[in-house]
């Protein structure tokens, strides 16, 4: 079988490295499929639209505009011409390609053409969506955009699109039941048979891993006889950065517990601006490590924290989760009552939720964890990894929907 897998990750170039796509890809590729992605080569990276051929394994980077971390404007114009741009790469590299299936993700929700030209030059292929943002409506939820006004008209054009996008598609995936239930609520003309949960997933680990946690603890200055929370990841809007800055001011001071945050992003200068004020004896704030020094202060750690902005409507659900629970880490997820991570941690063993507007709830999440079997809990969430979230998972769900 033929697969096109239209996505904005570059990162799928090298698809030996470990992540969402890269290792799904991998198990087509194992499963005996041959693999054609197109994604982007941003204007900063000074390559040309150029092809890279493996084992199964095609890559076709595709000479665009910075499409992230730049300006509105660029990043605009960027999505607007994307379109034609792949478009375009599609009939001059793999044209005469016939594909059986045509994946690909959000975001953007701007592939609509590509997928388009896709299906009519192969009817037979079967498409399908991994839904893994739900936009317009999150940059509303976040004060983004309007329903109003002018961000009012980007937002009914960002609609159309979205509802274009499902109407497309024959099959749309979702990261949890919540967002299944979101999108049939919203989206009254999609037909609810479409809707499935196809999980973000990992493959499962080769072997365990061994680190000594005294000696990197020691190595970042971290105590060694208490139990250590870590957030780790992207410090942006939708992470209500604010909150989690008042969560670290009631919590700062403790001597049962310690706290550690690595990350960057556009909301970080706020909180080193705090913790270089406060200067925290329970709080290490460390900005973006290379990802060998992440993973070993990351494996150091005993519970993974989750914090998403309260205001969101919509029901994320992070990826920051799964390398929490594959390395047998215990929850706390602090987001809006909509996502559902906290409450299937809580409902399977694995972690405690609270609601992110209250600094006090956060608080007795902490309270009520260090009174825990920390290591059995950290225990069950591995096993609802391998249940639920591996690879295969999400590989035998979209496959079933394949004809041989």
């Amino acid at each position: 079988m033929n697969v096109l897998f239209l996505t904005m990750s570059s990162g799928l170039r090298n698809i030996e490295t470990s992540g969402i796509y890269t290792d799904l890809v991998r198990k087509f590729i194992e499963e005996g499929h041959s693999v054609y992605i197109i994604a982007p080569n941003e204007r900063r990276s000074k390559r040309k639209t150029e092809l890279t051929k493996g084992n199964g394994f095609n890559f076709l980077g595709v000479r665009t505009l910075n499409l992230t971390k730049t300006n509105v404007i660029e990043k605009g114009i960027g999505q607007v011409l994307m379109e034609y741009q792949f478009t375009r790469a599609l009939k001059k590299y793999w044209g005469k390609v016939s594909f059986d299936l045509i994946l690909y993700s959000t975001p953007p929700i701007t592939f609509t053409k590509v997928i388009q030209y896709a299906k009519k030059q192969n009817p037979q292929a079967l498409t399908y969506l991994l839904l893994k943002d739900i936009f317009p409506q999150n940059a509303i939820d976040i004060g983004m955009l309007s329903k109003t006004g002018v961000k009012g008209i980007l937002y009914k054009s960002f609609r159309r699109k979205e509802k274009l996008l499902y109407r497309i598609s024959d099959y749309i995936g979702c990261m949890s039941p919540a967002n299944v239930e979101y999108v049939i609520k919203h989206n009254r003309e999609v037909d609810p048979s479409i809707v499935e949960v196809a999980p973000n997933s990992y493959d499962i680990p080769s072997k365990e891993k061994i680190n000594n946690t005294s000696d990197i603890r020691a190595k970042y200055n971290l105590p060694q006889d208490r139990p250590i929370f870590i957030y780790g990841g992207n410090m942006g809007k939708p992470q209500g950065i604010p909150f989690l800055i008042e969560c670290m001011k009631a919590v700062a001071e403790r001597n049962d517990c310690h706290f550690v945050i690595i990350g960057n992003g556009t909301e970080y200068s706020k909180l080193r601006t705090w913790y270089d004020e406060a200067k925290p004896s329970a709080v290490s704030l460390f900005k973006a490590l290379p990802k060998t020094d992440y993973d070993m202060l990351a494996s150091s750690c005993d519970v993974g924290l989750i914090f998403l902005d309260y205001r969101f409507t919509i029901p994320n659900y992070p990826s920051r989760l799964l390398p929490y629970i594959m390395e047998h880490k215990s929850i706390i997820a602090a987001t809006d009552p909509n996502c559902d991570t906290g409450s299937i941690a809580e409902k399977n063993g694995y972690g405690y939720w609270c609601p992110s507007n209250s600094v006090e709830r956060f608080v007795e999440a902490v309270d009520r964890m260090l009174q825990s079997d920390i290591k059995q809990m950290g225990d069950n969430g591995y096993n609802f990894f391998i249940n639920n979230y591996t690879t295969n998972h999400t590989y035998n769900t979209i496959i079933k929907h394949c004809k041989h």
